[in-house]
């Protein structure tokens, strides 16, 4: 295997955003970092969009007094095998937050959480700061949502890291999920989860718009 970054091969560093694409469908990661698969859609590209200014490193004033905001700060933990980066990284007064933009709506408990709370045990590993939560900043409301560092979090954590590193040293793709998740998907036409789940009765099959619906 190429794929892991530094000529690895041994699968003992994850990138940190293959968590949530984990967390979403275990089949769209395996595409995304171990087929090298990715399309642009009109989600992905308002995404992009969104992520200008947040993905050129740089350290600006923040409203709150004696704090600054680090952009695209790389991160990672040697005791998780992690590595990736945060779009802003609050540090004053002893604290450091790590702040993930995403452009839809925030979902308590999706996988924008556990991807926010891998980047907070980076930092607790990286830096002598205390880093007691994580944030998102949602763009769609323009508003931050905390996301606080439980023991549940953190076990979901590890326990997705476990199931993506199988998933990536895996020979064959994970099946897909074929639900409501893959019409929001850019992979859909990648994946084809209608085509691989599909029963060998061809005449029992939904014509395709019956399941787009």
């Amino acid at each position: 295997m190429t794929w892991w970054p530094d000529g690895e091969s041994s699968g003992d560093r994850i990138p940190i955003s293959a968590l949530e694409h984990h967390s979403y469908c275990p089949r769209q990661a395996a595409l995304i970092h171990v087929e090298g698969v990715f399309t642009d859609d009109v989600n992905t590209v308002r995404g992009s969009l969104a992520h200008e200014r947040v993905d050129k490193p740089g350290i600006r004033a923040s409203a709150a007094p004696g704090t600054r905001q680090h952009y695209a700060v790389p991160v990672w933990s040697s005791a998780l095998g992690l590595y990736g980066r945060c779009d802003v990284v609050e540090i004053g007064n002893d604290l450091a937050v790590p702040v993930e933009h995403k452009i839809g709506k925030y979902q308590p408990g999706g996988p924008a959480d556990i991807q926010v709370a891998a980047q907070v045990l980076c930092l607790r590993e990286m830096l002598n700061l205390d880093v007691p939560y994580g944030e998102v900043f949602t763009h769609v409301d323009r508003r931050r949502h905390r996301v606080e560092m439980t023991e549940e979090l953190v076990a979901a954590v590890t326990t997705t890291i476990a199931k993506l590193r199988r998933v990536l040293l895996a020979p064959q793709l994970p099946p897909p999920v074929s639900d409501r998740r893959c019409r929001r998907c850019s992979l859909l036409d990648d994946c084809l989860p209608r085509a691989v789940s599909a029963p060998t009765d061809l005449y029992s099959i939904r014509p395709l718009g019956d399941w787009h619906a």
